[in-house]
């Protein structure tokens, strides 16, 4: 499936990102445009020509379209203790196994995933004995294999087991574990992404090599911004990130200086309730590289209502806002959000044909 995103070179996709101010205003002369700061008492007024503009129905916001960034963060997770051509490839990158998935395998022979902190490093067979065996155990508990003690000694219980599990794998039901058998990971279930360059169909391997990388539950999500844009930016603020069958909500948790360029700011990213972003859709997310998402940081809600031109709303010492009708009335009206040289008021009604200075207005 195709994603919206790209895989970028730190350092240089920023300065491509596409970087832009959004703003909803929706109605009758939503070209009006002018200060916020609202205009002087209207005594002061007076003798000023006007324009007369229409209180209309709609609605105020705005936002920043920016590129967020995804990335996995990974740590070695396993190390292959086979021998032979890789023969076929089992996971893709970025799944989550379980006790008892399919790796890969060699020489025919699979390599299987298993809980445990001591890795594979001998054979397994009677008499043998330690945390290996005691893992095994386990292993083959969790598959319904085995019903006897964890005590890490390896009887005739554990030999049926081992058994009946090579059995279920096509193998030669042997009761010996070879080193290579079982790759041992810290902590299952876990998403996991196998080194391409060392685990792929045709690869010869030696044993010992480093091919397994567990990666974190789910990948951050950061957003570069420039300074000026990062001052704009606040906690809690929420952004909508694109993707190609939907868009995942996050909120902005905070910024850090970028380790990548000192003229950088990354916002840090985090899921609307302190979880996760992608959720079930994690595995969407590619898990090489950076790669690129298109998003909105919406750094004021849309809010309607009565929309009319900042520049006709007129404050007083007291701290009273006005609008002047065609009749020369005032109406106090209180502000509820601003955007871009338009606000949404109350204590006036759409219809209502309210006078803006010229002077003002032939500036717009």
């Amino acid at each position: 499936m195709s994603k919206p995103a790209r895989n970028a070179h730190a350092g240089v996709w920023w300065r491509r990102a596409a970087v832009g101010a959004c703003l909803v205003a929706v109605g009758a002369g939503a070209g009006w445009a002018g200060s916020v700061v609202f205009q002087p008492p209207q005594d002061v007024l007076a003798e000023t020509p006007f324009t007369l503009v229409e209180l209309v129905d709609g609605e105020v916001g705005s936002s920043i379209n920016l590129n967020a960034v995804s990335k996995w963060d990974a740590s070695p997770a396993g190390t292959n203790q086979a021998s032979g051509t890789v023969t076929a490839v089992k996971v893709e990158p970025g799944a989550e196994v379980k006790a008892g998935t399919v790796l890969y395998e060699v020489n025919l022979r699979p390599v299987v995933a298993a809980e445990g902190a001591t890795p594979a490093f001998r054979s397994l067979s009677r008499e043998s004995e330690g945390a290996d065996v005691r893992q095994l155990q386990a292993f083959l508990a969790a598959l319904g294999f085995y019903a006897g003690e964890q005590d890490g000694e390896f009887g005739w219980e554990t030999e049926d087991a081992v058994r009946d599990w090579q059995d279920s794998l096509g193998l030669e039901d042997d009761g010996v574990v070879q080193a290579g058998d079982i790759l041992f990971i810290t902590k299952l279930p876990s998403r996991v992404a196998l080194d391409t360059e060392k685990v792929y169909r045709g690869a010869s391997l030696d044993g010992g090599e480093e091919v397994l990388s567990g990666l974190n539950p789910e990948p951050t999500f950061t957003i570069p911004v420039t300074a000026e844009q990062a001052a704009a930016i606040v906690a809690d603020t929420e952004v909508v990130i694109s993707t190609d069958t939907g868009s995942w909500t996050a909120l902005v948790a905070g910024q850090r200086p970028s380790t990548e360029n000192n003229d950088q700011i990354d916002i840090i990213l985090t899921g609307t309730d302190g979880g996760s972003i992608c959720g079930k859709e994690c595995g969407e997310v590619p898990v090489t590289g950076e790669n690129l998402w298109p998003s909105e940081i919406i750094t004021q809600t849309v809010t309607a209502g009565v929309l009319a031109p900042s520049a006709s709303l007129l404050s007083s010492a007291d701290g009273r806002v006005t609008v002047v009708d065609s009749a020369g009335k005032s109406h106090d009206v209180t502000v509820i959000a601003s955007a871009r040289g338009m606000s949404i008021i109350e204590g006036a009604d759409a219809g209502l044909k309210v006078r803006i200075p010229s002077a003002t207005a032939a500036k717009q």
